[in-house]
């Protein structure tokens, strides 16, 4: 088991950057692939981008390819996404996951979640 807490949320104007945080509890933190979600008001959670165990491969939504960027690093048993020229649209709260398997991008398929970090984004 693993439990997830993130960080790096907050408010920036349109164009901006923030890099979120996820720290990971255990010592088993590379073991599990680690994605980030998204949840914007009234909208369902939805998949922003995933890493693999040792960070080889990653997988992004097509919103954010080219401006949002997923890094790890298991030493210090922390996820990380860096995000570029944000836009209004990109306001939710967003939550890291993880997963033992590489695989679909679905909410369903990731089995532990941290409580999730507000970013907003004014124009």
């Amino acid at each position: 088991q693993v439990q997830l807490v993130e960080s790096g949320g907050g408010l920036v104007q349109a164009g901006g950057s923030l890099r979120l945080s996820c720290a990971a509890s255990g010592r088993t933190f590379r073991s599990y692939v680690m994605g980030w979600f998204r949840q914007a008001p009234g909208k369902e959670r939805e998949f922003v981008a995933a890493i693999s165990w040792g960070g080889s491969s990653t997988l992004y939504t097509d919103s954010v390819k080219g401006r949002f960027t997923i890094s790890r690093d298991n030493a210090k048993n922390t996820v990380y996404l860096q995000m570029n020229r944000l836009k209004p649209e990109d306001t939710a709260v967003y939550y890291c996951a993880a997963r033992n398997d590489w695989g679909e991008s679905s909410y369903s398929a990731y089995d532990y979640w941290g409580q999730g970090t507000q970013v907003t984004v004014s124009s």
